[in-house]
């Protein structure tokens, strides 16, 4: 929140320790208040303060910047007397801490928020903000008037005020906030105009040297401006104030500053890594809004400020340099937009900026979609059309890229660090993010309009039995059956349309795997999350630029089959890679889990018939569904219903064989029972009544399974209950004997 319009905060900086900045914020402070006879705040805001402040001005404060993030009321005339402490010359002060025993910690957003409503009664605020600039300071200096840098002639100094500077300007501040004061000047070392020329900012005044005069100062603990006011060190602070409030104060407020700056210093996982077009840009200009104009300018004269694709080259794999790069690119984007660019606010210089470094390093627009919770899937349709999923519901985003070839760029860094490639002889790909996201990237000449680019986002929190029965998705019985199924090492088929949820429930299921066992996981592209430590996690390769050397779902699956797994997980069956998992599952590897696209069980049966017969090895089909029979124990259908929401719609057990026909028989279903009047979807979960065939083996084991599991009495519904069904044993065909043995 800003600071009230006719106010000012003067934010203090040191770029060492020892330059005397807190001594010149004191002294500064209270010259401000005499020369223009206005009200002043200073406040100690130094993150590794001790109290430095309370000495310097001698006083013990009243109330502490924790003291006030802590404060709920409203400031008024009356309750801000409680929270500043004032000077008996008039100063009122804020200290960061009573003594060297505590630790200053407070709320940015909380402070900021007060300081609006402390700015209607001071229209001075002076900022002690120390060395160390953290959360608390940024948020601080975000709302400053003027930055005042305070420097000794001493060349080291100069040099770590370069460094703070350096800082600053990555966190997309204007360097023209910025304004130097040279602290014990004439006391040797670097003179005024070097440093100006060091550090590439004004010098808006020099303090002359007078250690006596500051010890005794600070013995005395009353600042000199007000024990020795016609002192030379006195005159400099009055010269330096009137200087800066001649015009430089009101000139400086209407600054773009950035709003959001602390998360610019936290570190970005974004992936660094492809190339950058000279042409970044080829096709815009005609139809387009001055902002993305803008960004195409400022991105024009990037490319030649820097060379970002051999940068990019060299900052691969390499976290130290590509953040160095990062923050170069950002404060040359800063830089740009300041020359390029009027009539902007502080927010949208910040937007822009971040827009511009983002689609010339990292994934464009795209960031701040990934970044946003309630997004689960992306799909780009050319570079101006953007559509997200939101709760189950697509809608149109109102961010876009520059290009299209912009937008190409953005796939190439996706696919490249992985050993992808995608180009013309192999315009689509299947990729994901560094933090697993799934991705397919299709071009032209396939994609007509542009490239097309489908994110399916990984949720950062893993999702856990406990979300789904939430979510209402299934219910609690559902959920300790299907955890004695996976314990108990029954082979799993998960059955569902795209996008239905079958990947989030394989990993759901997988959590249910005993910790002691090996599992090898076996995926396109890698995005199964196993708690479980013994695991091996295999990817497929796609072919070189030759055309060889691709590696295959059914490669992997047969190679695992080497590695002694106990269980194989298969993210999903496309091919012929389908006979390779049944045959697996018919050699001892119960328990094994995969995923197929059915819109039904029954489908499912079918699609892993069809899926068989792309193996190549001419099976009859009575061979292969006695595979199917001898392997599959339980298909669990996934659906996402018309209103968004996802629900296991049906358990089924597959029994056996019935002459040529594999039978199947339901333990769950999820029943429809209408919309309520938000026209969402109202049912309930169902127990069929009928008993697995296993449930005896298990028995036999020592392993009991609860009967009510399969009865509704005690069942949750969503919609309505439903009455008590007894359980029954299931009066279908005698299953012949499978041949994985017992199971």
């Amino acid at each position: 929140m800003a600071l009230h319009e006719k106010a000012h905060l003067i934010a203090v900086i040191g770029g060492k320790g020892g330059v005397g900045k807190s001594v010149f914020a004191a002294n500064f402070a209270l010259t401000l208040m005499r020369e223009m006879n206005q009200r002043v705040l200073l406040i100690d805001a130094d993150a590794r303060s001790a109290g430095d402040q309370n000495v310097i001005v001698g006083l013990r404060p009243q109330k502490t910047l924790p003291d006030l993030a802590n404060f709920n009321g409203t400031i008024t005339q009356q309750s801000i007397q409680s929270l500043v402490t004032t000077h008996k010359a008039g100063l009122g002060f804020i200290g960061a801490v009573q003594g060297p025993d505590q630790n200053l910690r407070a709320s940015p957003e909380v402070i900021r928020k007060h300081l609006y409503s402390i700015s209607q009664f001071y229209p001075y605020i002076v900022v002690d903000l120390g060395t160390e600039l953290e959360d608390l300071q940024m948020g601080l200096l975000e709302e400053a008037s003027l930055g005042m840098i305070v420097t000794t002639p001493d060349i080291l100094v100069v040099n770590q005020s370069r460094r703070i500077l350096k800082e600053l300007y990555d966190a997309t501040f204007p360097a023209d906030l910025f304004h130097v004061v040279v602290n014990k000047a004439g006391s040797g070392g670097t003179n005024a105009s070097a440093i100006s020329q060091s550090l590439r900012r004004p010098v808006i005044g020099q303090v002359p040297n007078d250690e006596k005069l500051t010890s005794m100062a600070l013995n005395q603990k009353m600042p000199f401006v007000l024990t020795q006011p016609n002192s030379p060190v006195s005159g400099s602070y009055r010269e330096i104030a009137r200087k800066m409030t001649g015009g430089v104060l009101q000139k400086l407020k209407a600054l773009q500053k950035p709003s959001q700056s602390k998360s610019l210093r936290q570190k970005d996982s974004a992936s660094l890594s492809g190339k950058t077009s000279q042409g970044v840009f080829k096709g815009g200009g005609k139809n387009q809004d001055p902002e993305t104009l803008l960004k195409m300018q400022i991105h024009a004269e990037l490319i030649k400020e820097m060379d970002l694709q051999e940068d990019l080259q060299n900052s691969q794999d390499d976290p130290e340099k590509q953040e160095e790069l990062r923050n170069k690119t950002r404060r040359t984007i800063a830089m740009l937009f300041d020359r390029m660019a009027q009539g902007y606010g502080k927010e949208d210089r910040t937007r822009i900026i971040k827009h511009v470094l983002d689609e010339s390093l990292g994934l464009g627009v795209l960031e701040e979609l990934l970044e946003d919770p309630t997004v689960s899937e992306i799909m780009v349709n050319g570079h101006d059309k953007i559509f997200v999923e939101k709760s189950g519901r697509l809608t149109l985003s109102p961010v876009s890229f520059t290009s299209n070839q912009n937008l190409l760029n953005v796939i190439q860094r996706i696919v490249l660090p992985l050993g992808r490639q995608i180009n013309k002889k192999t315009p689509l790909v299947d990729a994901r993010l560094p933090d697993g996201s799934r991705v397919n990237a299709v071009i032209e000449p396939l994609a007509i309009d542009g490239p097309a680019l489908t994110i399916r986002k990984f949720a950062k929190e893993r999702i856990t039995p406990d979300h789904y029965i939430g979510w209402n998705t299934l219910n609690k019985n559902m959920i300790d059956f299907l955890r004695i199924c996976v314990e108990q090492g029954l082979n799993v088929i998960i059955s569902g349309g795209t996008g239905s949820g079958k990947t989030t429930l394989l990993n759901v299921l997988s959590s249910f795997i005993p910790a002691n066992e090996r599992i090898v996981t076996v995926e396109d592209a890698a995005e199964l999350q196993m708690l479980q430590e013994h695991v091996v996690r295999l990817e497929t390769r796609p072919p070189n630029l030759e055309g060889t050397g691709e590696i295959t779902i059914r490669d992997l699956i047969k190679n695992s089959l080497r590695m002694r797994p106990d269980r194989i997980v298969v993210g999903e069956c496309r091919d012929g890679a389908a006979l390779d998992m049944l045959a697996a599952m018919n050699t001892g590897h119960d328990g094994s889990m995969t995923t197929v696209h059915a819109n039904n069980p029954n489908e499912a049966l079918s699609r892993l018939e069809t899926l068989c017969l792309m193996a190549g090895m001419e099976l009859p089909l009575t061979a292969i569904r006695e595979q199917i029979a001898g392997a599959v124990d339980l298909i669990i259908q996934i659906g996402r219903l018309s209103d968004g929401s996802r629900k296991v719609l049906s358990i089924t057990e597959v029994v056996g064989m019935s002459g040529e026909v594999v039978t199947r028989q339901e333990v769950f279903r999820f029943k429809e029972e209408g919309t309520d009047k938000n026209r969402k979807i109202v049912g309930r979960f169902m127990a069929t009544g009928h008993i697995p065939t296993f449930v005896k083996k298990f028995e036999q084991r020592g392993v009991k399974i609860p009967t009510n599991i399969f009865s509704n009495s005690d069942e949750s519904q969503s919609g309505g209950v439903a009455k008590p069904t007894p359980a029954r044993r299931p009066s279908m065909v005698k299953p012949v004997k499978k041949a994985s043995g017992e199971s």
